[in-house]
């Protein structure tokens, strides 16, 4: 064996080893975050379905007489490596007056997410939410604000990009796609592409 493909070999097998072993990392913190995290919605009377996994702990808060309710098969980052992209805090879910409620669909995806209800957040299934999102259907400050919360619906098999903020009172359509540092403030249609600060449309898409 040369000198150069040994060391070709050295390096894809350090590699290999360094791979295993992050994957064998990675793989033990999520059963531990997991079992953690159901403890934790099971004494805050928040409910799940099944094959849910959590990477880190999330944060819940419910408010009396509120609901949290989450689908199938969602996966929820709150470490900080979990997402490449860079994570800069846990998900969050929180209720914040009575029956207030969060509704989460089967099949999504949240990273370093905050999603906070003074009413109604309705999210579909298959929706990915990028890292660091809020979605929020109050403004946080009533007391200066004078507002009302408003109902937020994001339909089925939206993406959500990174760093995008979505306000009360909006509905994003089915298959659309929000791109990265938007701020939504008014309703999204299905099956389009939408940016910028103001959110617009930016694109429609082909349908089959």
């Amino acid at each position: 064996m040369t000198r150069s493909v040994y060391r070709k070999f050295s390096e894809d097998h350090g590699s290999w080893l360094i791979h295993r072993l992050h994957h064998y990392r990675s793989n033990t913190k999520r059963i531990v975050s997991g079992l953690v995290a159901r403890a934790i919605m099971r004494l805050k009377g928040i409910k799940w379905g099944n094959d849910c996994d959590f990477f880190g702990v999330p944060h819940f808060y419910r408010e009396r007489f509120s609901s949290i309710v989450i689908g199938n098969n969602c996966r929820f980052r709150s470490d900080q490596t979990s997402n490449l992209i860079g994570v800069n805090h846990k998900c969050i879910l929180s209720t914040h007056f009575p029956e207030a409620r969060i509704v989460i669909g089967d099949n999504c995806g949240f990273s370093g997410s905050t999603i906070g209800a003074a009413s109604e957040i309705i999210i579909g299934n298959n929706v990915l939410v990028g890292a660091n999102v809020i979605i929020t259907d109050f403004d946080w400050h009533s007391d200066r604000s004078n507002t009302s919360p408003q109902p937020v619906v994001i339909k089925d098999n939206v993406w959500i990009g990174v760093n995008s903020t979505i306000l009360k009172g909006v509905n994003i359509g089915e298959n659309s796609v929000i791109g990265a540092n938007s701020l939504v403030v008014k309703d999204i249609p299905a099956n389009v592409i939408a940016g910028g600060n103001p959110c617009k449309v930016l694109k429609t898409l082909r349908t089959p």
